[in-house]
Parts: structure tokens; sequence; C-alpha cells
């Protein structure tokens, strides 16, 4: 454990905590990250894209069909049992896989969604992805098979071109164009999402807590915009994440380590204390 792990990990112990995670701590599971170190630039599609018409539909939705196959299997890591473990005032996640949902984590925001469901954007019902991707396989046989193999993206998304010939069912109450409950580029963060967000850091400038921040690199303002908040109140911020991040000079301590090794040791950090304590 290197000094300023160490100094983070004191740092974080014995304060209530707001804990807010990116792509980064589900790579462990599986999942790739879109901005680790190394990783080629990747635009993910645009909510404009997705409405603009068939094509873009059936390029996302041929996409994600193959992603999907691979990533529903993805099962939490150490990092979020550790998660579970610290129980933070509020556990804010960019991510859409719905790791920490499974691993039983309590106070959660799903900043972005949930990857799991589909919207209807006409009639606005919510259906399971799995039955989509039921009805994905039955309109397409053979196509998951066709293309084993292709890279997965952290939102189900793959590499894939040649898209043309699929079929992309639509609502079934209504006909209307179906997509994932999730918010994309080009869309807004659910206003009460965002507030319960703000309430929970600010909670934290009045009881001496702390803001954490691991595996994201903070380059989109759905994620920043919270650190910077902190920081505005004077509350410590400790971001750990492989490579840098759009918030490393606002952070009071910055890590370049694992995700799910820091947390492992917070975690038992903390119920070390408690016993001690106890």
């Amino acid at each position: 454990m290197s000094d300023s792990a160490q100094h983070a990990l004191d740092l974080l112990a014995d304060r209530p905590l707001v804990v807010l995670t990116g792509a980064g701590l589900s790579t462990d599971s599986g999942i790739p990250d879109y901005r680790g170190p190394g990783k080629p630039v990747r635009q993910p599609m645009t909510y404009q894209e997705l409405v603009s018409g068939p094509e873009a539909q059936q390029r996302y939705w041929a996409r994600s069909h193959v992603g999907w196959g691979r990533m529903h299997r993805a099962e939490p890591n150490a990092g979020h049992r550790a998660c579970v473990a610290l129980d933070p005032e509020l556990l804010i996640t960019q991510n859409v896989d719905g790791l920490h949902e499974a691993a039983g984590s309590r106070r959660l925001v799903a900043l972005h969604g949930r990857i799991a469901d589909v919207v209807c954007l006409s009639c606005r019902r919510t259906t399971s992805r799995a039955d989509m991707q039921a009805r994905l396989e039955a309109a397409n046989p053979g196509w998951l098979q066709e293309h084993a193999g292709v890279e997965v993206r952290p939102d189900g998304d793959v590499d894939l071109d040649d898209t043309a010939d699929f079929v992309v069912p639509g609502c079934e109450q209504c006909g209307g164009v179906l997509k994932p409950d999730v918010v994309f580029f080009g869309e807004n963060v659910p206003k009460p999402r965002v507030e319960r967000c703000y309430a929970a850091v600010d909670d934290l400038a009045g009881t001496g807590g702390a803001l954490l921040v691991v595996g994201s690199s903070l380059t989109v303002m759905s994620g920043f915009r919270f650190v910077r908040h902190a920081v505005k109140a004077g509350t410590p911020v400790v971001i750990v994440n492989r490579g840098t991040t759009r918030g490393d000079d606002l952070a009071t301590v910055k890590l370049d380590v694992g995700c799910s090794e820091f947390l492992t040791a917070l975690a038992s950090s903390c119920l070390a204390r408690r016993t001690r304590g106890a």
C-alpha cells in the first residue's frame, strides 16, 4: 500500500461517504470501459441519431442484440461487493449494467438508467430487455451465432457495420420505436435523479463526509458536476481511476490504482475500525 493510498484510506474510513462509480469498476466483471488507458476513441450513438430513422435503429439494435447476449451474464465483482459493505449515504453510478443492484447496494441512484429495461418512445410503456432479446432473436434467427466474438462495449453495444437486413420489432402495445431506458448522449439525466445526488453531496458538507469517485474519467458533465459541487462546499474528494480524469486538479487525493483493490481495502479498513470501536 503506497503512502498516498494509505492517506486516502485514513481520510475516508471514519467519514460518511457518497460514492460515484463509472465504467472502470465493471472491467473486472468482463465489461470494458470507454476511456481507460490505451482505449481507442469511441462515440456512442446519440439520442438524435437513434430517432433519425429505421437505419439507425437497425444499427443500434443489431449491435445491442449481440452485446446483450454476453453482457447480461456479467456478475458483480469484488468492487461491487465492497460497495455493499461500505453502504455509503448514497451510491451514484454512471453505469447501466445493473451490477450494483445485483450485488445488493441499497441507497442507489442509477444516474443513466439500466440497460435491462426498454421503453417505448411513443406510449412510454416499459418492458424488460430480456423480452426484447427474445423478440430480436425470433425476428433474426442465427444473428448471434453469426456474429459471435465481436468486442462488447460498456453499454452493451458492439463494433458491427453490416446491419441493413436486421429486423427491429416495434412496441407490442402501439408499434412505436423502442429504446433502452438509459440516458443516451444528447439526452438529459432526469431532474429528480440529479436533485437527489446534489442533496446527498450537500449533506456531506454538514456531516464531515467525503466524496469518493471510483472508475470514472469524469469526462461527461453528468458525473463531474458532483465533484465540482463537493469541492465548492469544501468537501474532500478522493478519485480512484486508472489514468487521468477531468477532476484530477480538484481532488484531495488522486490514486492511479485498481478500483476493486482499493474498495476492498477501504471496506476492510472501515470494518476494522468499527470492530475496534466496539
